[in-house]
């Protein structure tokens, strides 16, 4: 138990808290005792613990917390079980186990934590795929679990520029959006950081310089398609070419309205095989499946469009220069997927939460393709000042 506290003290000692993400504010670490925090790698779930715990316990010498990974070495002769027995013992209050997916019991092993030791607190994290609810214990009745993606425009800014803007919902940019363009333009040119962000800014370790950001990016989507998806989602690793291949053709295509017949063929895989390929990709949060529908969804069902999922992938990803409309709705996609439902739509680009129509491009867009469209709005990029329902696009990466 003592190389877990020193190993866990060596990481309290790097951690930085100087910037917060703001979901930190979302999770009830004491009022639950049960969390699981999901997401794609590099979007800052580890961080994210070390930071809760250093500024609510300080250092480890209290033995009160405990930081551990479930990939470190001590777990090949030690269950978590046992850590977790050994700590309460100890006067432990909260155990933060990271990167659950590596241990095939994980679900087990924490559902015999959360009932044996009562007094304990368990925050867990693991990857996107992880299925929480339908895994092998049943965590449903137990665990509340939190999605955590990567920086938000207001966060980027916060992080990177220590430029505070304000954070907002949907409805105040919908009915206050002049206002809130205003604040913002009193504390900087949003245009001046915005295309910085699209390129490099949804991923955290900017902070660590931006000349091997790309390949950063490049090495979370090798990490998920030649480890994550053999491990959680059983590919088998001869086909995982295929899979980066089907990345290519959706990162270097304009907005795609899929053709699956056609795009089987490119990849050389059956339709059925192709479906469950992009289902595993959307569920590893690397691309976006959109349907006209998604309240009737069927499984194995066809999208209707593909996006990747956030900018950042989009232009490490792509073997060309990225078109600039395909950057736009990846990142409006993107920002309002997090706490909105957003569906393909015929008379638009996006219809969010079945009722708001949405049009997505420059500032001369002049928005005829929604203009017999209800309860509908154009998100401009390059366009500073709202003026009607012509809303700035970057005044939606404002929402978290």
């Amino acid at each position: 138990m003592n190389t877990l506290f020193q190993y866990n003290q060596k990481l309290l000692d790097n951690v930085s808290t100087a910037f917060v993400r703001s979901i930190m504010d979302d999770i009830p670490w004491k009022e639950s005792r049960l969390n699981a925090i999901r997401g794609a790698r590099g979007v800052g779930k580890t961080t994210l613990m070390l930071q809760y715990q250093k500024l609510h316990y300080g250092n480890t010498s209290n033995h009160k917390s405990l930081y551990i990974r479930l990939d470190n070495l001590y777990f090949a002769q030690h269950s978590l079980v046992e850590v977790a027995e050994q700590f309460e013992r100890q006067g432990g209050e909260l155990l933060l186990v990271d990167e659950v997916h590596n241990s095939p019991y994980w679900a087990k092993e924490i559902k015999e934590i959360y009932d044996n030791f009562q007094s304990l607190h368990v925050v867990f994290t693991g990857s996107s795929l992880l299925h929480i609810l339908n895994a092998q214990a049943d965590l449903s009745r137990r665990c509340l679990s939190y999605d955590m993606q990567g920086l938000s425009f207001r966060e980027y800014m916060q992080l990177y520029h220590q430029i505070e803007l304000p954070k907002v919902s949907l409805d105040d940019i919908l009915r206050n959006a002049f206002d809130i363009v205003l604040e913002v333009h009193q504390k900087c040119h949003p245009y001046e950081f915005f295309p910085v962000y699209l390129n490099q800014g949804y991923y955290p370790f900017g902070t660590e310089g931006f000349s091997l950001y790309s390949q950063r990016v490049e090495n979370i989507a090798d990490v998920l398609l030649n480890i994550e998806l053999p491990q959680l989602r059983k590919v088998d690793v001869g086909n995982i070419r295929k899979l980066k291949a089907l990345l290519a053709v959706i990162s270097s295509e304009m907005p795609m309205l899929v053709d699956v017949t056609k795009l089987s063929m490119l990849i050389g895989v059956s339709r059925i095989t192709l479906l469950a390929y992009l289902q595993y990709l959307h569920e590893a949060k690397l691309i976006r499946l959109l349907y006209a529908d998604d309240m009737n969804v069927k499984k194995m069902q066809k999208p209707d469009k593909i996006l990747m999922e956030n900018t950042n992938l989009l232009q490490a990803l792509s073997l060309k220069e990225p078109n600039i409309g395909t950057m736009r709705e990846t990142f409006f996609c993107n920002q309002l997927g997090y706490k909105h439902q957003v569906e393909y739509c015929k008379n638009g680009d996006f219809l969010i939460d079945h009722k708001l129509t949405f049009e997505i491009g420059g500032k001369a867009k002049d928005g005829k393709q929604v203009a017999q469209a209800e309860n509908a709005y154009i998100a401009a990029d390059d366009y500073d000042y709202p003026h009607g329902n012509k809303l700035p696009l970057w005044l939606f990466g404002l929402m978290y």
